[in-house]
């Protein structure tokens, strides 16, 4: 046996050197595969740190509650006990969550008085019709009824008094809920003579339509900075900003109204925030804005895009207006305070604003602009920095220190002391499939943790966010992949970044290994594909014979933990590849007394191709991956 071992080793080929696989950090999808030799050509799921990719962390469900509406605003902060809350903004409605649970503190934008309201029910029904003249609701509104006296029969006066979101606006005078019981022959009632009607703000759009939104800017609007047209019931995609002025939280539906939350109020349970204007005395005191700021430097107030002193009630999209420093109910200019406003001269309206250390940049429709504390007399300054230059969205830019990047149309900018684009090698990828219809949807997110801007996007096909790309700041690379996420916040106050999706809940990311939507949880699918090798030209046949994986399962919690190398051949470079051969990589059982690293020595193979990639994936829960330098044996094998 010993001698039949030794001749065949004898007339084996000889051994040749292995080859290391070592590729550029960041994927490269701005040149084809094979030229991208060397290279990340895809991704799903995956971040590079120190030049080497590996699986991103999982996410949980901070708590089991939902919310109404899809969230599109996330924001902390805490009182003066050290109690940490949170806003959330949605399509339909504004939370406060604390703890866990969500507290509804949507402002009532209209009560009636005792009487206006009429019901009237159908046997057999839960449909109920309203009768109020003037109402002012749009479809999917809420309001909540108080003093209502039994129809009669099944709709008494407990299913009557409680909050219902309206289904139908039958015409200016009626709309229709539908009750938490079915009328019977008795429901002949109208719900007596004191009936209080409390309605909420109207609820706004869950997707831009055509003719609505930022992008579409004051054409098409009628009227030029009428309230009315920009503002118009339900007309545009609702998006929230929000800060906060001590414990206390200032809220703006954008082109809406401005509100406040007073934590002292809500001290033994919450109530609902206000109109700011009805906080202050002030009749000048802003009343409809595009975007709301507390200035962290000096504590001023800031509305853009809101109404004048002069013409309270009618929106300049182009204005921006400050309260008296430490004063947010004082707003007409004086020569004893230092509230005042400013109009900037390019554009027409403001897209949003960023707060850097330094300075706040102000973007409009076309250019960009620095909003800085120049003190008294004037108190602040503009400038403009750049001409010519786009912004995908309202949330598309984020500040991290001094510098701020953001999505433009066709291309991403970072400011850091000026304007410049940024170099992208995914670009093309991200453009070409981008729903340009809902650009307002766009929002950045910061992972500090990582040094990584994230910005999530609606694919082509689809009317929500289903994709996101990154840049790595630190490292300067792009990667890419598919998520739904609505909203994100960094961490800070909370120690872990948070989200939510379209599914309603709160999520932890960067928190555990796993997809936490699910119950039980599911494996995080990540995958990573190496653009194509070759030897010399690319002429001549390789065979390839085995593949000495490097890869590390630090942070797994799973006892066996394991990803699939997959190797595949193509012969031209932009045939199909040919053969494929993949095996699993599997971490040994650990111990108690200390981790053991031992993997798999070997992956035996038979493939043949004029190009080869490398392709490193994972199905399976408790599993944390992050590549080494794997290496593989490659002969050259003829050139046919």
């Amino acid at each position: 046996l010993y001698l039949v071992l030794f001749l065949y080793r004898a007339v084996r080929l000889p051994i040749m050197p292995l080859t290391k696989l070592q590729f550029k950090p960041g994927i490269n999808r701005e040149t084809t595969s094979y030229t991208n030799e060397g290279g990340w050509f895809d991704c799903d799921k995956v971040r590079f740190r120190s030049g080497v990719p590996e699986k991103i962390g999982g996410w949980a469900k901070k708590t089991s509650n939902t919310f109404l509406g899809t969230c599109r605003a996330l924001h902390h902060f805490v009182d003066l006990n050290g109690t940490l809350f949170g806003g959330v903004g949605t399509s339909l409605k504004y939370y406060i969550e604390e703890g866990g649970a969500f507290n509804d503190v949507t402002p009532i934008r209209l009560t009636t008085s005792a009487g206006d309201v009429a019901f009237a029910a159908t046997n057999g029904s839960a449909v109920i019709t309203v009768t109020e003249t003037g109402h002012g609701a749009v479809t999917n509104d809420f309001v909540t009824f108080s003093g209502a006296v039994s129809l009669g029969g099944a709709v008494t006066a407990t299913v009557l008094n409680a909050e219902y979101q309206i289904t139908e606006i039958v015409n200016a005078n009626s709309y229709k809920f539908t009750a938490t019981a079915t009328a019977n022959s008795s429901d002949t009632g109208n719900g007596g003579g004191s009936v209080v009607a409390a309605y909420q703000i109207n609820t706004g759009l869950n997707t831009t339509v055509g003719g609505s939104g930022w992008g579409s800017s004051t054409w098409g609007r009628s009227t030029w900075g009428s309230a009315s047209s920009l503002i118009a019931a339900g007309s545009t995609l609702r998006l929230w900003s929000h800060d906060n002025f001590g414990e206390d939280l200032l809220m703006n539906v954008r082109d809406g109204g401005i509100f406040y939350w007073d934590r002292s109020d809500s001290s033994s349970g919450f109530v609902r925030a206000v109109a700011l204007s009805d906080e202050s005395s002030d009749a000048t005191t802003p009343t409809i804005a595009k975007q709301i700021m507390v200035s962290d430097r000096d504590r001023h107030v800031i509305a853009f895009g809101c109404d004048s002193e002069t013409t309270i009630g009618t929106q300049d999209p182009l204005l921006i207006r400050f309260s008296d420093q430490e004063n947010l109910t004082t707003w007409t200019t004086s020569s004893t305070n230092t509230a005042g406003s400013l109009r900037l001269g390019s554009g027409s309206e403001i897209v949003c604003a960023v707060e850097t250390k330094q300075l706040i940049l102000v973007f409009t429709d076309v250019s960009l602009n620095a909003l800085k504390f120049i003190g008294q007399p004037f108190t602040f300054g503009t400038e403009q920095l750049s001409e010519n230059t786009t912004i995908m969205g309202p949330n598309a830019a984020k500040a991290v220190d001094d510098f701020v990047f953001w999505m433009g149309v066709e291309d991403f900018y970072v400011f850091d002391g000026k304007v410049q684009k940024l170099p992208c090698s995914v670009k093309s990828y991200v453009f070409n499939d981008f729903n340009s219809s809902q650009s307002e949807k766009v929002f950045a997110g910061l992972n500090s943790s990582y040094n990584e801007v994230w910005w999530f996007y609606c694919s082509a096909d689809s009317g929500e966010i289903d994709k996101y790309v990154v840049y790595n700041y630190l490292e300067q690379s792009w990667y890419y992949g598919s998520m739904v996420r609505t909203a994100w916040l960094d961490r800070g106050i909370d120690k872990f970044p948070m989200a939510t999706d379209d599914n309603n809940f709160l999520y932890y990311h960067e928190f555990g290994l796993d997809d936490g939507s699910t119950t039980p949880d599911s494996a995080i699918q990540a995958h990573i594909e190496s653009s194509q090798l070759s030897i010399g030209d690319g002429y001549q046949y390789l065979f390839l014979s085995r593949l000495i994986p490097d890869i590390t399962f630090d942070g797994s919690t799973s006892n066996d933990p394991t990803v699939t190398f997959t190797l595949k051949t193509r012969n031209f470079p932009g045939g199909e590849y040919l053969q494929s051969n993949g095996n699993t990589v599997v971490q040994s059982a650990k111990e108690t007394s200390s981790v053991v690293e031992q993997f798999t020595n070997e992956i035996d193979l038979r493939l043949r191709g004029r190009s080869f990639a490398l392709k490193i994936s994972n199905a399976d829960v408790e599993n944390q991956w992050r590549l080494g330098t794997p290496r593989v044996e490659i002969r050259p094998d003829g050139r046919r």
